[in-house]
């Protein structure tokens, strides 16, 4: 038989199945596989009258739970974060001290050369690469969850939650990978059968809070919040979900109508993490922030540099500030760290960094008085950077995944708005409250 005549083969057996049982062939095999399992086990298999639970179904009771489960996968990503920032504080302070005695040894040189490498190479890529402990540590609890087998357990509890929305558990499975780096959560979504289903979560995936906006979140939290830096930059994740799958929610009763796919999964067994597997997975993540560093980072907070020097920047920023003035950072310095975040989004923290010829360290101090920031307009600036337009990247990758530019035209155009009116919403109304 030829490959066209076997696949038509396929399709007309699984359509025969569906048709017979009424419901997804994956299913029916699904359902006859464990079914045989189980009746092969009654046969070769004999049991204590009183048989002992495994500890991994006692866990389970718990993990799994249907009252219990999103509670505990909250608090599991909370206790993330708060670890994420307890750790790496001392590391930045080390990065931060090399940083300013390194920007103290060049200051000295003059001209325009001596100004590009303080203010645009130290003052740029210095405060970005000031956010790799956060960064490196967030991966390496990410890896130490999915190792263990807890992250298969969080999409399974998430799967009736979804199924309300109109999605299923293996659509969060790419959103969960979207914490890293949208790119390989938009990419995962091939797993998904269902094509509705499958561009539905490509199209909220950009939601998801990678890694790329950690430095814009520890430096805000860092500053304006404090003594609760960890809930503030738990929150930005939160908000990321929900408005994912708000807007989930919505496609799928609008534009892509109809039912969603089954979720068919087996729980892996609980295993303990390795060393070498949790650090093997976390460089593999890393790698891509250190890369974009030293590329895309550099390149753009030199061409920021040098705009600026030129004088010819300002206008620009000028040009987009009243469009975010009712956000509350209608400032042509916040507007042009925007604009360029379209890039990637470490170049907002390169763009500050440049424009205020500031590392990390007192970039926070010279945003609150310089720009006049509050805490209300920084959490502002925090959604909006959560929620605004994928980096070029991701856009790129829709593209390939979709084959067609309406998406990603679409995902530029429908995530900015969504930003905007958040941020909005969020300075205008809790301008009523906070004097």
């Amino acid at each position: 038989m030829s490959r066209g005549e076997i696949l038509k083969a396929v399709e007309q057996s699984l359509a025969h199945l569906q048709g017979i049982f009424a419901d997804e062939a994956e299913v029916v095999i699904a359902d006859a596989r464990y079914g045989f399992i189980s009746g092969l086990l009654k046969d070769v298999i004999k049991k204590p009258p009183i048989e002992r639970v495994a500890l991994s179904d006692k866990i389970d009771r718990v993990v799994v739970d249907r009252w219990l489960g999103i509670p505990l996968f909250l608090g599991v990503m909370y206790g993330v974060f708060q670890f994420v920032f307890t750790l790496s504080v001392p590391f930045m302070d080390w990065i931060d001290a090399a940083f300013g005695w390194l920007g103290e040894r060049v200051s000295g040189i003059g001209g325009w050369g001596g100004s590009l490498l303080a203010d645009g190479v130290i003052g740029g890529v210095g405060s970005v690469l000031i956010f790799v402990p956060p960064i490196f540590l967030l991966f390496i609890a990410i890896a130490v969850l999915e190792d263990c087998g807890y992250m298969a357990r969080a999409a399974f509890v998430m799967d009736r939650v979804m199924h309300k929305i109109g999605l299923h558990g293996r659509s969060f499975i790419p959103m969960i990978l979207g914490f890293g780096c949208n790119i390989p959560g938009i990419m995962a979504c091939r797993t998904i059968e269902n094509p509705k289903d499958r561009l539905t979560t490509i199209l909220v995936n950009p939601f998801m809070s990678c890694g790329a906006r950690l430095p814009i979140f520890v430096l805000l939290a860092g500053y304006f919040f404090a003594d609760h830096a960890g809930l503030a930059v738990f929150s930005m994740y939160i908000i990321g979900i929900v408005v994912a799958m708000i807007m989930a929610l919505i496609f799928r009763k609008t534009l892509f109508r109809g039912a969603s796919g089954h979720f068919v999964m087996e729980l892996p067994p609980y295993r303990r993490p390795t060393v070498r597997g949790v650090l093997t997975h976390m460089w593999e993540r890393g790698r891509l922030f250190l890369r974009k560093a030293g590329t895309i980072i550099f390149a753009v907070v030199v061409v920021i540099w040098l705009l600026d020097y030129t004088g010819a920047l300002e206008p620009i920023g000028r040009a987009f500030a009243p469009i975010f003035a009712p956000c509350g950072f209608g400032q042509w310095e916040a507007a042009v760290s925007l604009v360029f975040g379209f890039l990637a989004k470490e170049v907002v923290v390169g763009a500050m960094g440049t424009l205020f010829a500031a590392e990390e360290g007192v970039l926070g101090s010279a945003i609150a008085t310089q720009l006049g920031w509050t805490p209300l307009v920084a959490f502002a600036f925090m959604v909006f950077c959560l929620l605004y337009v994928p980096c070029i990247a991701a856009v790129a990758t829709i593209k390939s995944e979709t084959n067609s530019w309406k998406w990603p035209i679409f995902s530029v155009a429908y995530t900015t708005a969504i930003a905007w009116i958040a941020a909005a919403l969020i300075f205008q109304v809790g301008g009523l409250f906070v004097g």
